[in-house]
Order: C-alpha cells, then sequence, then structure tokens
C-alpha cells in the first residue's frame, strides 16, 4: 500500500485511480489528518505501507522525520515547484527523493523500489526453490519459465516472498493488497486469491509451497 498526502481531493483520487490500474492500493489523506494517523496507527498496519508520498501540503504539517519515527518506508515528496530551492528545502526535511511532477506512475514505482533495495538492501528478486519471485511487477517464473498471474495474486506471491521465513495473517496480507480503508471489498477475498494462487504453484511445482494454518496466516516455505 502506498500512502498519499495532500490537501487537494482531485489530486488525491487521481493518484488512486492511476495506482489501482497499476495493482497498487492507496490511502489517502489531508495534511492534518494524516499527522494524527500517522502517530497513532498501529504498527501492524505501518507494516502494509510500501512508501509515503507527499504532495501539496501546508507548510511544517507533515514532518518527514515523524515518519520515520515510525516507520522505514520511502518518504518521497512530489514538487510542482521546479527550483533548485525547494529541493533542497525538500532533501533537508527528510525525505528520500523528490520527484518533479508531472511523472509517470510507473516512474514513482520504480523510485519507491529503488530506495526500497538501497535502504533495506532488497534484491530485484527473490528466489525460493526453482522459483524466482520480482518485486517489480513482473512475472515470476519457475525453472526459468514465466508464471503469468493476475496482479492480485502476484502481489500477494511478492508480498511472502518479501515476508519469507514468517507468518503473516489475513489481515496482513489484505492490508498490503488492498489497502487499509478499503471498505468496498471483504477481507475473506484473500481466502480465495490465494486459493487460486496455490492452484496454479501446485501445477507447476508439483507440491504447495504455501503453508497455511487457521487463525495463524501463511507462509512461503522457503
Amino acid at each position: 500500500m502506498i500512502v498519499i498526502v495532500d490537501e487537494r481531493e482531485l489530486v488525491q483520487e487521481g493518484f488512486h485511480s492511476l495506482f489501482d490500474r497499476e495493482g497498487v492500493a492507496t490511502a489517502s489523506f489531508g495534511s492534518n489528518e494524516f499527522g494524527e494517523w500517522v502517530t497513532t496507527v498501529a504498527d501492524e498496519d505501518l507494516k502494509s505501507v510500501r512508501a509515503f508520498l507527499i504532495g501539496d501540503c501546508s507548510n511544517g504539517a507533515v514532518s518527514p522525520r515523524k515518519i520515520r519515527d515510525r516507520t522505514g518506508a520511502p518518504v518521497i515528496a512530489l514538487s510542482e515547484h521546479h527550483s533548485l530551492e525547494n529541493t533542497l528545502m525538500l532533501f533537508e526535511s527528510g525525505v528520500d527523493d523528490v520527484i518533479r511532477k508531472p511523472v509517470h506512475i510507473r516512474e514513482i514505482l520504480a523510485r519507491i523500489s529503488a530506495i526500497r533495495r538501497r535502504v533495506q538492501e532488497e534484491h530485484e528478486h527473490i528466489e525460493v526453490g526453482s522459483m524466482k519471485i520480482f518485486l517489480d511487477g513482473r512475472e515470476p517464473e519457475i525453472d526459468g519459465q514465466s508464471l503469468p498471474l493476475p496482479r492480485r495474486e502476484r502481489r500477494i506471491l511478492e508480498y511472502l516472498a518479501s515476508n519469507r521465513g514468517r507468518r503473516v495473517t489475513k489481515s496482513q496480507v489484505f492490508n498490503a493488497i488492498y489497502g487499509i480503508f478499503d471498505d468496498e471489498v471483504e477481507e475473506n477475498v484473500v481466502e480465495s486469491h490465494i486459493s487460486k494462487l496455490r492452484k496454479k504453484l501446485r501445477e507447476r511445482l508439483g507440491f504447495d509451497p504455501i503453508d497455511s494454518k487457521r487463525f495463524l496466516g501463511y507462509r512461503l516455505v522457503v
């Protein structure tokens, strides 16, 4: 999930639509409500956030350093003022990157992936047995052959791979894929997605690589 902070509802809705086309969940806030949310939200919910995008906000209303106190997710400023002074000011405030608008949504995702690789020392892919699972939206590979997956199933596999060796709950998977504020989708949809994903993986691998335990969640077998 990507969190967008901007005072303009039209901008929030625009980003939500664009990210949704890429299969990426979002949550959006005005600067005042975001300040309260980021200091009070549960740690488990913050783990679902891939990055924060900070747009047009009141001066000083959003502190990148306060975000950093809660999470290591990248903080990126979206700038409409193309000046060196403004860019330097944004970096001094503590953001990880400054992106000048207009910008294609895929460039934003690429920059987020690049920052996460540097900060978390992530690789561009994760190998689990004969599976190669990419973290940049590409289809996974099994024994060198691509495995086409619907975007939700692909994101679930990426999320499980990123947490390989650890068990994640159904709520954590849902929050990562759909966002913590999506009231239009039932959380149980995760079970359907994972059931379809397991069937496809089992057909190619000859076994089920996703271990599930009731009430405890899911784990990708390493």
